[in-house]
């Protein structure tokens, strides 16, 4: 006849050099470990392994006392206690990105990258997401490293707060060193980062670097009213 196994019998893990773990923390564990970079929150837990609270209360203790298990913060829902294996790192669903710093939006770091990303921009006139982000590593005015996407997403809030515009090369005058269609940015006609001041939106507009401006018309095959360049620059 089968004998009901003992929660509190232990049994050593996988690894012998690892603490050893009673039926119900290691049932936890291979739950936790599972879930890889996402986790599991402590209602789940129990959903799935249809163990009482405190048997999961208490392992999850042991757990971490061993440095088995790690507690992270899950910004959708900061009350939720949400448990990873420590060699796993939280996935960005979780921590919310680079943007998050203990699960609290990290404003004067995103702060600073604006500021910084707008006068890259302003002193290199036109540049790539790849360029700023470059000059800016350069400049080791951070002392963090900053990734080509973070930069990206801080350019698209410039673009959208209007501090900035973006443009595409035409590979004409100062896009000569840029690829043709390649994503750029300018400043906006509304001032530089420092409080400079600009003659205005119309030093921007692409018709002055346009190579084919001689052929363009009204009712043309090349017209503004066809040109994605012109319509995009009259958004702003």
């Amino acid at each position: 006849m089968g004998r009901t196994p003992d929660l509190k019998r232990k049994r050593p893990i996988s690894n012998s050099n690892s603490p050893s773990l009673t039926d119900s923390e290691r049932v936890l564990y291979d739950l936790i470990k599972s879930k890889q970079d996402m986790g599991i929150w402590t209602r789940d837990m129990k959903r799935e392994t249809n163990l009482q609270d405190h048997v999961v209360t208490k392992s999850l203790k042991s757990l971490q006392a061993k440095k088995l298990i790690k507690e992270v913060v899950n910004v959708q829902n900061k009350l939720k206690k949400h448990y990873l294996a420590v060699e796993f790192e939280p996935s960005k669903e979780l921590t919310g990105g680079a943007w998050y710093v203990e699960g609290n939006l990290d404003t004067e770091f995103i702060k600073q990258l604006k500021e910084l990303c707008s006068r890259h921009v302003f002193k290199m006139k036109v540049a790539t997401t790849d360029g700023i982000t470059e000059s800016i590593r350069r400049s080791g005015v951070i002392n963090v490293e900053c990734t080509t996407q973070q930069i990206a997403e801080i350019l698209r809030v410039l673009v959208l707060d209007n501090d900035i515009m973006e443009v595409r090369s035409t590979e004409v005058g100062e896009f000569a060193s840029i690829p043709l269609g390649t994503v750029c940015y300018k400043c906006s006609g509304k001032g530089g980062p420092t409080g400079v001041s600009k003659t205005g939106a119309m030093v921007s507009i692409p018709c002055g670097v346009c190579p084919r401006i001689s052929e363009c018309t009204p009712d043309g095959i090349i017209s503004p009213r066809t040109c994605l360049y012109f319509t995009k620059w009259l958004d702003f």
